[in-house]
């Protein structure tokens, strides 16, 4: 790499441009100046009234940014600097007067969603779409199973547009509530408000998008409804509980929109995420504790749901209440014993960089020789992209021990691997689907019920 700062600088803006959508990156990370390198720390200037919102929201694209084109020692110093052109980041939240949130619940934000493994990205996605409207991923489609948060995401959205949109409007629905409405209106003879209600609007939130199927004449409309708002550029978000090419009873045209933005999912939560989402609750809601196993008793015996999570722990509060005791280990044991019985955890075994090759290489149906050779042949390239991804993602091992394992090459070779299978990942929902259920394997293969035969 040449020393050059105005070269090192585009360097950097390349891989920041990778990193986020173009408009976000014109909007908040064009402004940004190259101001000197001091050592290992990039100083960056940045709009004085910019400054601390991109130091708080960038900070980790930023760093590894910088860190791609200048190594992982480097960091990354925005400081204040005059003001260019750029909007003014929101400081003091505040709903427009005249809004109607329709249907919003104001304790679902983005400061209450608990970030785990299993929804990081689903979370990122939703919060770039509540910053830039129309302008990020549009449409933005999440699903998962009941009960992991995609609710909670979409209210969020529309909670942070009302906050933070300077008058956008937001209306939230259910697909049966769109039905309902829908149906209503035709009764009525009243078509054209009920358009005004869904196709005027700049963000447009769907919940069950799923139901939709074997409804010919809701569907017809949603369709219609979805052209409008979207050739306006306005925003849709919707959720369900499969993927789109799994709605067999859609109309393909309606499939093939869902598919035309990003697809992400949220799958139900690790042990820790279950235990974060509890000890938010409680400290929300107050619970006064006696000791610490009461939390991490029901993290690990109620269903891996944030519902049914939230559901053991208010069982747990009402049952000491009305007795009159302290919530403690014991008393929770004994609410949940008829509920949920107690199971006894597999003994797990460390994921090892070597498990990971041998699920790696059975899975995409080639070698492990094949997997740590030389080749950059594409067969080969994605699959030891995945198995370095996934390794640093699920083992303790450095980037040069990783590197090692992977036929002597060096960190930085497993960074640039890391950085591609991510930004696939992202973008290809295919892709994304079978790593999340190769990684369920290697979870499954550290008690012994994985198979390294793939399906």
């Amino acid at each position: 790499m040449t020393d050059d700062p105005d070269h090192i600088w585009s360097a950097v803006q390349d891989e920041l441009r990778q990193a986020v959508p173009a408009g976000m990156y014109d909007i908040w990370l064009a402004p940004l100046r190259l101001v000197v390198i001091e050592g290992d720390v990039l100083v960056l200037e940045a709009p004085h009234e910019l400054r601390a919102w991109i130091a708080e929201r960038f900070a980790r694209v930023l760093q590894a940014g910088a860190a791609a084109v200048l190594g992982p020692q480097i960091s990354v110093d925005v400081r204040s600097g005059a003001s260019a052109r750029a909007p003014r980041p929101p400081s003091t939240p505040s709903r427009p007067e005249h809004t109607d949130p329709d249907g919003l619940n104001p304790k679902f934000t983005f400061e209450q969603f608990v970030i785990g493994d299993t929804n990081r990205f689903a979370h990122a996605a939703a919060l770039a779409v509540a910053e830039l409207p129309g302008q990020a991923y549009n449409p933005l489609f999440v699903y998962g199973p009941p009960g992991v948060g995609k609710t909670h995401l979409l209210h969020s959205i529309g909670n942070y547009v009302l906050t933070y949109g300077a008058g956008l409007t937001v209306r939230y629905t259910t697909v049966e509530t769109f039905t309902n409405d829908f149906l209503a209106s035709l009764h009525r003879g009243d078509m054209d408000a009920f358009k005004g209600r869904y196709r005027h609007i700049d963000v447009l939130l769907i919940d069950d998008i799923q139901f939709l199927a074997s409804k010919a004449k809701t569907e017809e409309e949603f369709f219609h409804t979805f052209n409008a708002l979207h050739g306006t550029g306005s925003q849709l978000v919707l959720t369900s509980d499969r993927l789109p090419r799994d709605l067999g009873a859609l109309e393909d045209r309606l499939r093939e929109r869902f598919e035309a933005g990003l697809v992400t999912a949220i799958t139900p939560p690790d042990h820790s995420t279950r235990l974060a989402v509890l000890r938010k609750r409680a400290q929300h809601d107050g619970v006064d504790l006696a000791d610490d196993g009461v939390l991490d008793l029901l993290a690990e015996r109620a269903p891996h749901n944030v519902r049914a999570l939230e559901g053991a722990l208010i069982r747990v509060v009402a049952f000491a209440s009305l007795t009159g005791r302290r919530v403690t280990t014991e008393l929770a044991a004994q609410v949940l014993r008829d509920l949920y019985p107690e199971t006894r955890p597999p003994t797990r075994r460390p994921l090892t960089v070597d498990v990971i090759q041998d699920l790696t290489a059975d899975a995409f149906g080639i070698t492990r020789d094949e997997l740590l050779s030389g080749s950059r042949a594409a067969r080969l390239a994605w699959p030891r992209q995945v198995a370095m991804y996934l390794a640093r993602e699920h083992t303790s091992e450095t980037l040069p021990a990783i590197g090692r394992s992977f036929g002597g090459r060096n960190h930085t070779t497993v960074m640039h691997a890391c950085r591609r299978a991510a930004e696939r990942l992202a973008g290809d929902p295919e892709a994304s689907d079978f790593v999340r259920r190769l990684t369920e394997r290697l979870n499954a293969s550290t008690t012994g019920e994985g198979s390294l035969r793939h399906d």
